[in-house]
C-alpha cells in the first residue's frame, strides 16, 4: 500500500487517524502508543507551534496562547464565533490578521499534520490522501474550511464524510441488505449531536449504499467536559468543607480537572472512586466519589441529550429505529447507555470503542475508495466463539461456519463457594484452551448473593446479528442479576490468518481435546469431592467403618488424579481419571441417600469475585 488513503476523525477535543485493510479498520497510534491526539495547539510568538498532548498538559501555564475546541469556529463568521466563544482558551479578533492571529483552519491544519506524521511513521509510507469526517450539521462553508485545513496540512481530502455515516460504516450496518433506520447518538468531550439516518441498499453496487440524514440535532456546548466541570465543583466543595474557603492555584485547578476526569472514567466500571489530591500548604483532600453521586450530577445533562434525541426523532417523523449506535467517550457511562436504551427500547451498539468508531468508519470509506470490498465482516462465523471455563478451557457456544444471524445459549455454574461476581471471558478460535485462542472481550457479572459452589445457575447467550456484532449476555437465574458485552469478533483477522488458525487447530486436535477433557474432569471432580466431603462430615457417625474406609480410599484416589492434572494435564491418563470419578460417584450414592434430608451448608468466607464459571 504505497499510496494509502487514511481515515481521519478531526474532533473537537480529540482527533484520530485510522487505516483499513483486508483485516479490517484499525487506529494508528503515535510512538508512545497513544491513539487519541488532543485537538489542542499552543501558539507562542517566536516559537514553533506545539500540538497535542504537550499543548494540553501545559495549558494552565499558557492560558492565552493555548487554543482548544477550535472546530467549533470552523467556517463561521466573526459574529457567529463570538456567540459560541464562552470558555474558549484564546482571544477572538476580526481580520485583517496580525502576526499572532491564526484562523481555525490553520489550527486544524496543525492537528491534521500531526496525524499525517503519525500515520506515515506507523505505515512506513508517505500519506497524501485522507477521508475526513465532519458533523452532519456542518454547512458548505464549514466543509470547505475542513478541506482548506487538509490542504494546508499537505493532505488531499478525497471525501468529506458525515460522522454518523462513518459510525454506521464502522459497524458494517445494513449488511442485511434491506432499508434500515439508524440513530447515531454522539456524546463527545465538547459537543453532543444525534442524527437519524436512513440507509438504502444498492443491490447492484454494494459500496454505494445511500446514507440519508433524515434529521440531526445537538448542542455545541454540551459534552463530557461539562460532567468533568461538575465533578471539579464537587471536589472544590469537599475541599472547602474540609479546609475552609480556598483560592486554588492554576496547578491545583489543573490537578482537580485531571482527577475529576479520571474519577468519571473509573466510575464506568466501578461503584466508587477514591480521590486524593495535594492542595498545597500541607492540605490533602481525601474523598470518595460514588457512581450514584456522579449519575445524580450528570442526570440533567443526560436529560438534555434525550430532549435533543426526541426532537430529532420528531423532525424525522418519528420513524421506527432498527439500531442505535453510540459514539463519543461520554457514552461509556452506564447511565447514558441505560437512558438511551430506555428511550428507544433498543440495546445500543457499543461493540467498538466509542472514541474510535468514527475514525474507523472513515478508514472503511477510504478502503472503499481504494477499491476494497465493502463487506469486511463475513456472512458466516469464520472461527468458533466461546468463553473461558475454570481451569483455562474454552466452552464453544457458536461453531465456525455458522450462518449469521445466529445465537446459542448454555448454562454454567460456579466452582468456588460464595462468589459474588463471575468474569465472562469471550474467546475466538478453534483450539480447546484459552492460551491458544484469541481474546476478544471480558466483562463481570457482579452483585451475586453468596451461594455454595455449583448452586448458581448462570445462563449465557451468544448472539451474532446480521451486521456481525456479537452480543454476549449473562444472567444468574436465582438472583436475576444480568450483564452484557458487545464485540465485533472478526475485525483484525485476514483470510490467511483464519486459515492458519484452522490448520493449527486440526494439527493439535488430539492433544487439545485431551487437555480439555482432563481440565473438565479436574473441575467436576473437585466439586464432587467438596460435596461428598461435606456430606461425609454430617453423616460419618451413621456409616459403618468398612464403607467409610472404601469411601476414603476412593476419594484419595480421585484427589491424586486432580493433583496430577494440575501438575501436568498432558501426561494425565484421562480414561483412568474418568473411571476413578465414576467409581466414586457410584460409591457415594449410599452416602447421599443417608444425608438426603440435609441441606448444603454455606461457607462463611467469601469466594473470589473474579472467578471463571464452570460447565453445568
Amino acid at each position: 500500500m504505497s499510496d494509502p488513503i487514511v481515515g481521519i476523525d478531526l474532533g473537537t477535543t480529540h482527533s484520530l487517524v485510522a487505516i483499513c485493510t483486508e483485516a479490517g479498520p484499525r487506529v494508528l497510534a503515535d510512538a508512545e502508543g497513544r491513539a487519541l491526539l488532543p485537538s489542542v495547539v499552543r501558539m507562542v510568538a517566536g516559537a514553533a507551534p506545539v500540538v497535542g498532548h504537550a499543548a494540553r498538559d501545559h495549558a494552565v501555564e499558557f492560558p492565552l496562547e493555548t487554543i482548544a475546541s477550535s472546530k467549533r469556529f470552523m467556517g463561521r463568521s466573526h459574529a457567529e464565533s463570538l456567540a459560541i466563544a464562552e470558555g474558549f482558551g484564546g482571544q477572538l479578533v476580526e481580520g485583517p490578521r496580525g502576526i499572532r492571529t491564526v484562523t481555525p483552519q490553520e489550527v486544524a491544519a496543525l492537528v491534521l499534520a500531526q496525524l499525517k506524521a503519525t500515520a506515515e511513521a506507523a505505515l512506513g509510507h508517505p500519506v497524501r490522501r485522507a477521508v475526513i469526517t465532519v458533523p452532519a450539521y456542518f454547512d458548505d462553508a464549514q466543509r470547505q474550511a475542513t478541506r482548506d485545513a487538509a490542504r494546508l496540512a499537505g493532505l488531499l481530502a478525497e471525501r468529506i464524510v458525515n460522522e454518523p455515516t462513518a459510525a454506521a460504516l464502522a459497524y458494517g450496518l445494513n449488511r442485511a441488505r434491506k432499508p434500515e433506520t439508524v440513530a447515531v447518538y454522539d456524546f463527545g468531550g465538547g459537543t453532543f449531536d444525534v442524527s437519524i439516518l436512513r440507509i438504502e441498499p444498492d443491490e447492484v453496487h454494494a459500496a454505494s449504499d445511500l446514507f440519508q440524514v433524515l434529521a440531526t440535532n445537538g448542542d455545541t456546548r454540551l459534552g463530557g467536559d461539562d460532567i468533568d466541570r461538575m465533578v471539579m465543583e464537587w471536589l472544590l466543595a469537599q475541599a472547602a468543607a474540609a479546609f475552609g474557603p480556598l483560592t486554588p492555584s492554576p496547578g491545583v485547578l489543573q490537578a482537580l480537572r485531571t482527577f475529576a476526569e479520571r474519577a468519571k472514567i473509573a466510575l464506568s466500571d466501578r461503584d466508587a472512586a477514591p480521590i486524593e489530591i495535594d492542595l498545597g500548604s500541607g492540605r490533602t483532600l481525601r474523598c470518595t466519589l460514588t457512581r450514584a453521586a456522579l449519575e445524580a450530577m450528570a442526570a440533567p445533562l443526560i436529560e438534555r441529550t434525550l430532549a435533543k434525541f426526541r426532537a430529532a426523532l420528531a423532525d424525522a417523523s418519528n420513524p421506527t429505529l432498527d439500531r442505535v449506535v453510540m459514539v463519543g467517550g461520554s457514552t461509556r457511562m452506564p447511565a447514558v447507555r441505560a437512558a438511551v436504551a430506555a428511550l428507544t427500547g433498543l440495546a445500543p451498539y457499543t461493540a467498538l470503542d466509542p472514541d474510535q468508531v468514527v475514525a474507523l468508519g472513515a478508514a472503511v470509506q477510504a478502503h472503499i475508495l481504494m477499491g476494497g470490498r465493502r463487506d469486511l465482516l463475513l456472512d458466516v462465523i469464520p472461527l468458533s466463539l466461546g468463553m473461558e471455563t475454570r481451569g483455562g478451557a474454552v466452552a464453544k457456544l457458536i461453531m465456525k461456519n455458522a450462518s449469521i444471524p445466529t445465537r446459542a445459549t448454555e448454562t454454567f455454574t460456579t466452582a468456588v463457594d460464595n462468589q459474588t461476581g463471575i468474569v465472562i471471558h469471550v474467546l475466538q478460535g478453534e483450539r480447546e484452551m484459552v492460551a491458544d485462542c484469541r481474546s476478544i472481550g471480558r466483562f463481570e457479572l457482579k452483585g451475586l448473593p453468596p451461594m455454595p459452589a455449583g448452586i448458581p445457575q448462570l445462563q449465557v447467550e451468544f448472539a451474532v446479528d446480521a451486521n456481525g456484532v456479537l452480543t454476549v449476555s449473562a444472567a444468574e437465574r436465582r438472583s436475576g442479576k444480568r450483564a452484557s458485552l458487545q464485540v465485533v469478533p472478526t475485525h483484525g483477522l485476514t483470510t490467511a490468518e483464519v486459515d492458519r488458525l484452522e490448520q493449527e487447530a486440526f494439527a493439535h486436535a488430539r492433544e487439545d481435546m485431551h487437555l480439555h477433557r482432563v481440565v473438565d474432569l479436574a473441575v467436576n471432580a473437585r466439586l464432587d469431592l467438596k460435596w461428598i466431603g461435606e456430606a461425609l462430615e454430617r453423616t460419618r457417625a451413621a456409616l459403618e467403618a468398612g464403607y467409610l474406609e472404601q469411601l476414603d480410599a476412593s476419594m484419595m484416589r480421585l484427589k491424586g488424579f486432580c493433583e496430577a492434572a494440575e501438575r501436568n494435564p498432558a501426561a494425565t491418563d484421562a480414561d483412568a481419571f474418568h473411571k476413578a470419578k465414576e467409581a466414586l460417584d457410584q460409591l457415594s450414592m449410599r452416602l447421599h441417600e443417608t444425608s438426603i434430608a440435609s441441606s448444603l451448608k454455606s461457607m462463611s468466607t467469601p469466594g473470589g469475585a473474579g472467578d471463571a464459571p464452570t460447565t453445568g
